[in-house]
């Protein structure tokens, strides 16, 4: 028998949770800056709801740029500013900051892995532990939470579908074999 994941049953309603669910979550991704948007929306959703990051997800794209790293890394005060003012984001001091800093630390990462996926490829496999530690080494405002479902919302880690969900098989296939480990 196929049956959606708890997760899409608990929501029956939301057309949000129900769209990131079957064309999203867990899928992997190849591009920085949509892995850096994903960081960036796990990292505003702490201490909220993830359907009211989803419902702002737009809005995020639009304030932040398209998530593009290079632009966001040049951020300075009135970016800061402008940002903190809109009522269309999270306006949060330091979840602001966390993705100007983050920003500038993946620009560092790019130096010596290539990009950020390459830096997330190249420390693959790793427990939830180890990754969350090397996050914290890494990056600012990464707790375990965040980290967690960063990484299963990417497929770095398993667990975003259950096996008898439609979107399973399709999000395995997706994934390279490495990173069934």
């Amino acid at each position: 028998m196929t049956t959606y994941c708890d997760y899409c049953i608990s929501h029956p309603e939301d057309t949000f949770n129900k769209t990131y669910h079957d064309t999203q979550y867990g899928f992997p991704l190849k591009d920085d800056n949509l892995l850096f948007e994903r960081l960036i929306l796990e990292i505003n959703q702490a201490g909220l709801s993830w359907i009211t990051i989803l419902r702002k997800a737009e809005n995020f794209r639009k304030a932040y740029h398209g998530f593009d790293i290079d632009k966001i890394a040049r951020y300075g005060e009135k970016d800061n500013v402008r940002l903190l003012a809109d009522a269309g984001i999270i306006r949060n001091r330091l979840k602001v900051n966390a993705a100007i800093e983050n920003a500038k630390r993946i620009q560092t990462l790019r130096k010596e892995f290539g990009s950020f996926k390459g830096w997330l490829d190249a420390n693959h496999p790793l427990t939830k532990e180890e990754w969350t530690k090397l996050f914290k080494k890494t990056f600012v405002f990464t707790g375990g939470e965040i980290v967690n479902e960063f990484l299963v919302s990417t497929g770095y880690l398993q667990g975003a579908h259950d096996e008898t969900c439609p979107v399973y098989k399709k999000v395995a296939s997706l994934r390279p074999a490495w990173m069934n480990k």
